[in-house]
């Protein structure tokens, strides 16, 4: 049977029409992504009964806080003003009051700076807990038909043509399933780099994910491209999903490195002839070639 934690509410409240406050300390509540059906009952009571609520836009806070009847102080925290908010919160919890970190969708510190703000309160000591909940990136996941025993979440996807380029050829060899964000705008500009850095891989485009217009397309990069090509750049929020590489992909340059480091390896236990049998065996390489390369590796060696 799961554990029902009692440890963060305040008991022995008489007037059962005021919610009981939380007990000090910070509360990351994950919200909605699209429906807000997928918010938790936890979450709502603890945004009932927090002192104060830390948010991306109160704008957008304010429009899911109406829809559940909130009424809450709220306090913007973002990017730009992080580091002046973070002693403010963290002195408000000192002083006993509980605080509610939320992002205007999803769970917050995924490619947001609260991170910055759990780090500095968990060194001052003051409680922490979180309330999990809605996620594009792992709602991304499940939609994708990719595997997902490993996946690397790169965040948001850069601007330029150039940096996306360099970012990708970054996980070019990496063997884990790849996720990031995307603009609509830039989806096709993106799969083309993806495609020329990455080569013709799947990859699953979620639009829309939990909203009235959700969609994937699963196809390959090129594929996809076309798509976008012919029907024009979608609408909405994008999460793009891309297959992981394989063992066939690792470039000729990383093969011939390893097979040099072999083979340096061997050449200090067996003679040039054994390693290069060695060498040749282990990796399918031609004999004769690793040969010559073991007879220049020794006579460096004695050159030097």
């Amino acid at each position: 049977m799961a554990e029902i934690r009692s440890d963060a509410t305040d008991s022995g409240a008489t007037d059962t029409n005021t919610p009981a406050k939380v007990k000090a300390g910070l509360y990351i509540v994950a919200t909605p992504i699209g429906n807000l059906g997928d918010i938790s009952t936890r979450a709502i009571e603890t945004l009932k009964r927090v002192d104060a609520i830390a948010c991306e836009d109160t704008r957008v806070t304010a429009k899911l806080l109406n829809a559940f009847l909130i009424k809450k102080p709220m306090m913007a925290y973002h990017e730009h003003n992080g580091a002046a908010q973070r002693p403010k919160l963290i002195d408000m919890i000192r002083s006993g009051k509980s605080v509610a970190l939320v992002s205007d969708a999803g769970t917050p510190l995924i490619s947001d700076p609260g991170f910055k703000l759990v780090d500095e309160v968990a060194d001052a000591g003051l409680f922490i807990t979180t309330l999990p909940g809605p996620a594009a990136v792992i709602a991304a996941l499940t939609l994708a038909g990719l595997p997902t025993d490993r996946f690397l979440f790169m965040g948001f996807a850069p601007h330029k043509s150039k940096a996306r380029k360099d970012w990708f050829e970054k996980e070019k060899n990496t063997n884990a399933t790849l996720v990031y964000y995307e603009s609509a705008r830039r989806i096709k500009d993106s799969l083309a780099d993806l495609l020329t850095v990455l080569g013709d891989r799947n990859v699953a485009v979620c639009r829309e994910i939990t909203k009235k217009f959700e969609e994937v397309v699963r196809d390959k990069s090129s594929a996809a491209i076309q798509r976008y090509e012919e029907l024009g750049a979608p609408k909405g929020e994008l999460v793009v999903v891309v297959e992981a590489a394989t063992i066939e992909e690792k470039t000729t340059e990383e093969a011939t490195v390893s097979k040099d480091t072999l083979l340096e390896t061997a050449l200090k236990h067996m003679s040039v002839k054994s390693a290069a049998a060695f060498v040749a065996d282990l990796t399918g390489a031609r004999k004769s070639e690793i040969y010559t390369k073991a007879l220049s590796f020794r006579q460096d060696d004695n050159t030097g």
